[in-house]
Parts: structure tokens; sequence; C-alpha cells
């Protein structure tokens, strides 16, 4: 029996991330190859022409699963109904301009959405955030609706996922899919820990631990870690633009996996809120491992963390409870 459609919110759609994004869920990528979509495109008004000519080409690729969209700059018509948000509008930090007056232009933007989506989604509407600062964005998105459980509101940290094991794959000459459970903790900036303690490669002989396969300590501790976090930053200066294929092939992970589940023995990073779990100061959003069944996650728990990996864990929350304090400062 066909399935009913579900309805995915896209914001920023007429963005760099949305343009690559949409057609990716149009495809079944994000939900599955035998789920129809309605695609709600929401954009900021001058930028309403250019989302209209996203719409027209979405029409134009006449995708099986496309139900219908709806290309709006009215937040309330675009939340209306829907079940899954991905939040890709933001507003980027440009020269000249200080941390906290960024942080404030987001505010009032979440602020808004949350509203919105509080208001007018789907009961059970699941929320993804991808504009930066991302774990922030969601904490802020959390604090505006409060009826939507904290459990469905969490941020992108899969791009980060993703990257640790593209780097691991590359170092070992190994497929991608041979790598599991690297981790990334904390914020999704450069103060992110992508930890490979417990990551595994699958060869010939039977699964085996990355560091032992690596062998190169020194490199895992340092370049390795830098590499991860800087790659946003590598990527502009390679392309003289922001990740967008990649971050919008991260989102749809990080959805799929939400909806559909893990694979048994494997965990995944999603910026989640924080219940004090491995001592990290419960009501940020974090980035922890998450294994999800049933359309729910649930923190991977009793992982040993060496004192090198400590410094790291903390390190990043410092600098959440930092960005915590700024955003509420703009609230005041």
């Amino acid at each position: 029996m066909a399935k009913n459609p579900v309805r995915v919110l896209v914001t920023g759609a007429a963005g760099q991330i949305g343009y690559a994004l949409v057609p990716m869920i149009a495809r079944g990528v994000m939900l599955g190859s035998d789920q129809p979509v309605i695609l709600h495109l929401l954009d900021i008004p001058p930028a309403a022409e250019s989302l209209n000519g996203v719409k027209m080409e979405l029409v134009d690729a006449a995708f099986p699963l496309l139900k219908g969209v709806v290309a709006t700059t009215d937040v309330v018509e675009a939340c209306t109904g829907v079940n899954i948000a991905v939040m890709v509008g933001g507003f980027p930090r440009k020269e000249g301009m200080e941390r906290k007056d960024v942080m404030s232009k987001n505010v009032s933007i979440y602020k808004s959405q949350a509203s919105a989506l509080e208001k007018h989604a789907a009961a059970n509407c699941k929320v993804l955030v991808v504009a930066n600062p991302a774990n922030t964005n969601a904490l802020i998105l959390k604090e505006f609706a409060p009826s939507i459980p904290e459990k469905n509101i969490s941020c992108l940290t899969r791009l980060d996922h993703n990257r640790a094991l593209g780097q691991i794959s590359e170092r070992l000459n190994v497929q991608v899919s041979d790598v599991k459970n690297v981790i990334i903790w904390g914020n999704h900036s450069s103060s992110q820990y992508p930890d490979v303690n417990h990551a595994t490669v699958t060869t010939p002989a039977g699964e085996k631990p990355v560091r032992e396969l690596v062998a190169d300590d020194a490199w895992l501790n340092s370049e390795f870690i830098a590499t991860v976090q800087q790659r946003g930053a590598a990527i502009i200066k390679a392309r003289k633009l922001s990740s967008a294929l990649s971050a919008a092939s991260a989102a749809c992970d990080h959805i799929r996996d939400w909806v559909l589940g893990t694979p048994e023995g494997i965990w995944v990073s999603m910026g989640v809120y924080s219940d004090g779990s491995y001592n990290v100061p419960a009501g940020l959003i974090y980035s922890f491992p998450v294994t999800t069944q049933n359309g729910e996650w649930k923190i991977v728990q009793g992982l040993g963390i060496d004192e090198f990996s400590r410094k790291k864990l903390d390190l990043t929350a410092e600098e959440l409870s930092e960005e915590k304090a700024l955003a509420y400062s703009c609230l005041t």
C-alpha cells in the first residue's frame, strides 16, 4: 500500500545547501525510495524569485516521489503541517561583525521560526538545525518552542562525523563503508573533538581498531583532529564557497538514520540536548555518539574516556556554555 507523503520543510531553500538538498530529498535519499514527500521551501523575500526558480526546477525534474512543492516567504505557510524541518537558513557572519551581532541576528530568526513551528507543524515534528552556530541556534529554537519535545530538536554534526570517516578511509586506503564508530563530541565548530578511540575498520581478518591500523598516535592526536576541525575552511579556500554538497548529504544521513534507525553495532554523531552524560553540562546541545530506533535517539553509554579526550570534551563544552550565555544575553 502506498505511504502517505511526509512534509519536509527546508529553510534557506534558495541558498547553496538548499539547492543541493532538495533534489536529494525528492529522490528519496533522506526518507527512502518508497516514501513520497511534499517539500515546503522557505526563504527571505529578497530570494523569492530565486526560490521560485528552484520550484520550477523541481517540477522539471519530474521526481516520482515528489507529490507537491510549497515555495514561500511566509514562515507560517512554510511550517504548516510539516513532519520534518531542516533549518538551513540563518544569518552568516560577515567581515567586521562581532560574534554577538551574528548571534543577535540568529536569535531573532530562530525565535520567530520556533514560534511558527510550535504553532503550525505536525505533532512529533523532528527538527534538524544546520545553520551556524548550529548547536546554539538549536538551543534557541528549543527555548522558544517549549511544546516541541527536546528529543525532537537536534543539530548537524554528521558532516563532521562523515569527514572523520573520510579521513580515516583515505589514510588507510580502505572503503569508507568499512570504517565505523568515529565520534564527534561537542560543538559544530573548530573546538569539536573528532575521536577515533572506539572506531574500527572491517578487514579481511575481521574488525580492527583504527588506532592499531593507523599506528601513528601523533597523527591521530594532532593532524587528523585539526583536519576535521578545519575542513570547512579548507573547502571555502578551495571552492571559494562553503560546503554545500557534503552538508546536504550529511543532513539526509542524519534524518534518515533518525527516522529509519541505525544498523546494529553502529553509532552516529548527533547534536542533541545533553542530559549530563559523560559529565557534559546538562542543558547544552552537544554532539554525542547515538544509536537510533523507532524514530528515537539514545546516547551510547559506558565508553571509556581517557585524559586526553576528557580535556577535549571539556574544552568544547566550555565554548558551548559561552555561546549559550552570549545568546541569552541577546534576549534581554
